[in-house]
């Protein structure tokens, strides 16, 4: 059976001996991964918000503008994303089975050709859309709508919901041209990168076969090879970043933000120089609030805390999996665990190229970089992993009926079932029987309603909701001494 086509048959039936703990109505399983997700969300606004504005109050001055101007927006953006997660956490996650999938898809597309028809060109690249005040990275919301594809795809091809053609037409039309057209037209290899890793989580949570995720992967390597190799720009940042300081112009060139980038780290050491003493934020360092804030992170608070932010990126990867492992069903364990892994591979790419194990790709780290793009679509992920866990926390038919077990005693003395007595604890309270039995039957859904008492003179009466007698507390009116059936 694949994981999470039956989640509820799967989980370990409570017992008397082993309870399930809950914490308000909820399973600890569930509401454990919810809180430690929310809580690292959390951890990770407020030190984006204290290093956005550490990083940024230079350049604020430079500009003419308040010290604090870009902090007080990415403040703004932050409560727009959190009123995003909200409504993403609200959403019943299996609408996106449907037309709302759709819909994001093509709002995605329309986007990525806005930004190719009329797109602002910043730092070599054609990402951003300037929409009334508000400019735009389109492509930052673009990922969200490929996982929604990507997930929708696999699930429904699994439950026999596409054939083998419509399963195809949806990978290469849902997802391989748009992202080769976001490849194309924005030059933009972190992003595809990005939805390529996220896309064989989508895979591996939904039990696809290790061979096909192999020939993906295969196929993703030679085609981002070929990416490397076809265009002199991302060439050139493959070779800066072997070494930054042969750029052709003495570091100067396109190795100059690397190289300033490993001044701030060796400068931070391993307490740092403390929070707001950065030097490389005096306009050394470029993106300093953005793309490379993880080195003023290192340069202020040392290395100390930039562990403690990878930290927190590993207690979000494991909250969410944990999410997705609970999930009702494939397609919630496919939306979590694609969606958590985007937010996170995101992260430690962003993490490995700052500190130069990985080519400069221009991607936001995720919570932190200042940025409305990034920050409102890594809440709306958030919401949805969000939606999962709501889903898991409500009890199915399974949960309730093992909620309603009854225990009654069986009565040497009269060979039959004597009285439900159930005690305060969800047990049942030894009365003049001996030996316990589990019904293993449900007072919702089944036929007892309740238990039956045996009365001297052999008449037996039900205590059922519908007022019916039987003999022996059995509906059919058999019975058999000394034994209890299911």
């Amino acid at each position: 059976m694949a994981r999470g086509q039956n989640t509820a048959a799967n989980r370990t039936t409570p017992t008397p001996s082993s309870p399930v703990r809950r914490f308000g109505g909820v399973p600890a399983e569930v509401m454990g991964p919810r809180i430690l997700f929310m809580l690292a969300i959390l951890a990770l606004v407020l030190v984006g918000l204290v290093m956005v504005f550490s990083a940024s109050t230079i350049e604020a001055i430079d500009e003419g503008s308040s010290p604090a101007s870009f902090v007080m927006k990415q403040f703004a953006f932050a409560v727009v994303g959190a009123l995003a997660c909200v409504v993403c956490a609200f959403i019943p996650y299996r609408a996106w089975l449907g037309r709302l999938t759709d819909i994001a898809w093509v709002i995605a597309v329309a986007l990525i050709a806005l930004t190719a028809a009329i797109g602002t060109e910043d730092l070599g690249a054609q990402r951003w859309v300037n929409i009334g005040p508000v400019s735009l990275q389109p492509s930052e919301f673009a990922k969200i709508a490929f996982i929604l594809v990507a997930a929708r795809a696999f699930f429904m091809f699994r439950e026999g919901g596409m054939d083998s053609r419509q399963f195809l037409v949806h990978i290469v039309v849902g997802l391989l041209l748009p992202l080769g057209a976001l490849f194309i037209t924005q030059s933009d290899f972190g992003t595809t990168a990005i939805c390529a890793v996220s896309i064989i989580a989508v895979m591996w949570a939904g039990d696809v076969p290790v061979r096909a995720i192999g020939a993906t992967l295969a196929v993703i390597g030679v085609a981002g090879f070929l990416g490397i190799v076809s265009s002199s720009y991302r060439l050139a940042r493959m070779t800066s970043f072997l070494n930054p300081w042969g750029d052709g112009e003495g570091g100067l060139g396109t190795g100059y933000q690397l190289i300033h980038s490993f001044y701030a780290f060796a400068e931070g050491g391993l307490f740092g120089v403390g929070l707001g003493n950065s030097s490389e934020k005096f306009l050394y360092l470029p993106e300093a609030e953005t793309d490379f804030i993880f080195a003023i992170i290192g340069e202020e608070l040392g290395m100390l805390g930039a562990l403690a932010v990878v930290a927190l990126f590993l207690l979000l990867l494991f909250a969410g999996l944990r999410i997705a492992r609970t999930a009702p069903d494939n397609f919630g364990a496919m939306l979590a665990c694609g969606l958590v892994t985007m937010l996170v591979f995101q992260a430690f790419l962003n993490m490995a190229c700052v500190m130069g194990v990985a080519p400069t790709t221009g991607k936001p780290l995720p919570f932190i970089s200042s940025g409305g793009s990034s920050l409102i679509a890594s809440f709306m992920m958030a919401g949805i992993v969000l939606s999962v866990s709501r889903a898991s926390g409500e009890p199915d038919v399974h949960d309730q009926r093992r909620a309603d077990l009854r225990v009654v005693r069986a009565d040497d003395g009269w060979g039959d079932f004597g009285r439900l007595e159930p005690s305060a604890r969800g047990g049942s309270r030894r009365s003049r029987g001996v030996g316990a039995i589990d019904l293993g039957a449900a007072s919702r859904g089944s036929g007892l309603r309740g238990g039956s008492v045996r009365e001297p003179g052999g008449r037996g009466r039900s205590h059922g909701r519908d007022g019916a007698s039987s003999r022996g507390g059995r509906r059919d009116g058999s019975s058999r001494p000394g034994r209890s059936r299911r």
